[in-house]
């Protein structure tokens, strides 16, 4: 019995020794530091051979199965310690490489948006450069553009009638109504002046009601009866057949003139009348205007506007018209006499275009394949007199021409403002 419980001391003392060893108390570091050698400082003394005897020996022996008991209760707390502890760390491991893993996912997604936003800036950065160069573009233009449009409106001054009418020729004029259209005062009113031509054997007749000349035209040929007289003493009566046709005239619809400034040609108005031959008018300004100290130059030509006491002198060199225009009105020595004549520019026209549209003359009416059988005063008479009738579906007649047959000649046309 000595010897098996003297082994089991031993298998225990090992087991604490370790313990120790492990840190478990202040006093395994101690005992390690003062050595072995002394049996006190053991946590189980145990006894010496010969000792262990009766009720003392049982008591040791219980003490120490308590102890074993205790420590396994211990060893079995530290087991469950250790499995904890392994399971925490697996876990903080684990939680360690999601982390990880989340760095590292965060990181290149970081570094996704870090090269998208480098792309983008530098895009933005490429489309607000080119948005620069074409401001810039567009400025340049727009400053180029309002030079042009300052040219142009400074050559439309220069070159347009409208804002020369200080400089134009002076026309008397007495003003009888009241103006209502303002958007009408620029623009060219033509008045029709149309020449028709006329063949023989028949006739234009005008009514002063519109209704009656469409009333002769719907009924297209008429009989008309020749009076008895002096030039037809063998017959009582004797009628001819007349056809009824609507006038047309081709009257212009749309016109463009182009109009062109002579920079070498001057108008000159306000002429005074002396009572000289044209010529010599002609000859007394061109001497005047052919003088340098009058402004003037060498005259290349001179001639009188139709219908009208305006002379147009054209100079053999550039630049001298325009002085002259530019100072409108001038003192010119005529003969013995100074008079102040008007200098206007010198405006060509040219039509660039003409619309032409066909147009009925409402109240006349063309007769035609009327025989030559009286005079020409009788045969007008003897028309106004037939279409006059109310029967015949004539009316009042305003105007009558008539053509014998063999002749020929030309109607004109005027705007009827009745």
């Amino acid at each position: 019995m000595g010897d098996g419980v003297g082994g089991e001391e031993a298998i225990f003392c090992l087991g604490l020794q370790r313990e120790e060893a492990g840190g478990v108390g202040g006093r395994g570091a101690r005992g390690a530091a003062e050595g072995p050698s002394c049996p006190q400082d053991s946590f189980i003394q145990l006894s010496q051979p010969g000792e262990l005897e009766g009720d003392a020996a049982e008591g040791t022996l219980a003490q120490i199965r308590q102890e074993i008991e205790r420590c396994k209760e211990l060893c079995s707390a530290l087991e469950q310690d250790h499995a904890k502890l392994q399971a925490a760390k697996e876990a903080v491991e684990q939680r360690t490489r999601d982390l990880r893993e989340e760095e590292e996912l965060f990181h290149k997604t970081f570094e996704q948006q870090k090269i998208s936003s480098r792309d983008e800036e530098e895009y933005w950065q490429t489309d607000i450069l080119l948005a620069k160069e074409e401001r810039d573009r567009l400025s340049l233009e727009k400053q180029v553009l309002e030079k042009k449009l300052e040219e142009a409106r400074q050559r439309f001054h220069r070159e347009d009638p409208v804002t020369m009418l200080p400089a134009l020729p002076e026309k008397k004029m007495v003003f009888k109504g009241l103006v209502t259209n303002k958007e009408d005062v620029n623009k060219l009113i033509l008045t029709p002046l149309v020449r028709y031509p006329l063949l023989g054997g028949s006739a234009l007749i005008t009514f002063e009601k519109a209704e009656v000349a469409q009333t002769i035209i719907d009924l297209k040929e008429h009989v008309v009866e020749l009076s008895c007289g002096e030039e037809l003493t063998e017959l009582d009566c004797c009628k001819v057949r007349v056809q009824a046709a609507p006038v047309e005239l081709l009257l212009p619809s749309a016109l463009e003139i182009g109009l062109t400034r002579s920079s070498r040609t001057i108008l000159v108005s306000d002429l005074p009348s002396l009572g000289i031959p044209e010529e010599a008018l002609l000859d007394k300004l061109e001497l005047f205007f052919s003088k340098t100290k009058n402004g003037g130059g060498e005259v290349e030509s001179r001639e009188f506007l139709d219908n009208s006491s305006q002379v147009v002198l054209t100079f053999v060199q550039d630049g001298v018209a325009e002085p002259l225009i530019a100072r409108g009105r001038m003192q010119v020595l005529i003969g013995k006499g100074k008079y102040d004549i008007k200098i206007s520019p010198y405006m060509s026209g040219d039509v660039t275009d003409l619309q032409l549209q066909p147009s009925r003359c409402p109240r006349t009416v063309l007769l035609s394949g009327i025989p030559d059988v009286l005079g020409e005063e009788a045969m007008r008479d003897t028309l106004e007199i037939h279409f006059q009738k109310t029967s015949r579906g004539g009316g009042e007649v305003d105007v009558l021409a008539y053509v014998p047959a063999g002749h020929q000649a030309v109607a004109v046309f005027r705007e009827d403002v009745g």
